[in-house]
């Protein structure tokens, strides 16, 4: 295995806060997110809904809605400080050089367009080529995606196609122009068992046939188990742990992590057992908690918890929790996640 620390870095997050202005107040969606991304890496984040996974990756696309702002941090994408480029330079990084898969395929597909139109679109506009051109490597990236009878799909509508058909356009649409970074939101969701996996399986093709950065987000830690190498576990606003797959599997070491662990199936077990819900409700980022954010649901919260924000504490190599329960002086608690 490569040593990431021997990787070129592609992405970097530095302390990113982002909010969005309501007439209720300031929702503080996203506060003090840091991490990297190195070239051909793919990195999952996941946490429940209203965590902030989303909103962290369309601060990074700078396709926020008009109430909402990047207020402090940077992002930096090779080299180049977006959150300070003018939006006709944001343009050329869009959709060439960062590819985005929205969550929902049918909403992001324009049904009065046939497929192949808003295929050709965006390899047109980034790559100057002809029409001839652009509808060469759009059937060749919907051969990719293993779409079959490329050639007639290019001259049907969204409508015609299947869910697992349409996100198959949606990884083409995104993969397009070669960007260096994908960005799959919720790839899987509403789509059944089977075409889960055949998705997630046509990902980790992708990645090792074109070395394309990957940015996994979803709600279910099963679905990055076989996808990422890296895994951010994201909780009100924050990376409350991050660290390899194996280290977020085997060796997790906060409360929220196993909360989500103890969700997912065990298929090898021969006991019939009830999934367990995390207790109790997100925090209200209209008023975030002074202290951790999970505090108010953890079975093991102590006083300072619901005080002080917790640091991400180093455990080894790149393995961070932010739980108190891993100070020198907190009480020894078992791994829970059975």
């Amino acid at each position: 295995m490569v040593r990431r620390n021997t990787m070129e870095k592609l992405l970097e997050l530095k302390d990113v806060h982002t909010s969005f202005y309501t007439h209720i107040g300031e929702v503080k969606a996203v506060r003090g997110v840091s991490f990297n991304l190195d070239k051909g890496e793919a990195l999952g984040i996941v946490g429940e809904s209203g965590s902030g996974k989303s909103i962290t990756m369309m601060s990074l696309m700078r396709l926020l809605s008009e109430n909402g702002e990047t207020k402090k941090g940077e992002i930096i994408f090779e080299d180049k400080k977006v959150l300070e480029l003018s939006e006709k330079e944001m343009q050329k990084i869009r959709g060439n050089e960062i590819g985005m898969i929205f969550q929902d395929p049918m909403t992001s597909l324009n049904p009065v367009l046939t497929v192949g139109e808003q295929l050709m679109e965006p390899i047109r506009k980034h790559k100057g080529v002809s029409k001839e051109e652009a509808r060469k490597k759009s059937i060749e990236m919907l051969n990719l995606v293993g779409m079959p009878d490329p050639e007639a799909r290019m001259k049907q509508y969204p409508h015609e196609f299947s869910g697992g058909m349409r996100q198959r356009v949606m990884i083409a649409m995104a993969l397009a122009c070669d960007p260096k970074l994908l960005i799959a939101d919720e790839p899987t969701t509403a789509l059944d068992v089977t075409i889960q996996a055949q998705i997630l399986e046509l990902m980790k093709e992708l990645k090792d046939k074109l070395n394309t950065s990957i940015i996994l987000i979803t709600h279910d830690l099963g679905v990055v188990a076989d996808v990422c190498s890296r895994i951010n576990v994201m909780y009100g606003g924050v990376i409350v742990e991050t660290g390899s797959t194996r280290d977020i599997f085997y060796n997790s070491r906060h409360p929220y992590t196993w909360g989500l662990l103890r969700s997912i199936p065990n298929p090898n077990t021969l006991i019939k057992e009830k999934l367990k819900p995390i207790a109790g409700q997100p925090p209200d980022l209209l008023k975030p908690p002074t202290g951790c954010p999970f505090a108010e649901r953890c079975e093991h919260a102590m006083k300072i918890c619901m005080e002080k924000m917790p640091p991400l504490f180093e455990l080894h190599d790149e393995h961070k929790s932010r739980c108190w329960l891993n100070h020198p002086d907190a009480p020894k608690v078992e791994r829970s996640i059975e």
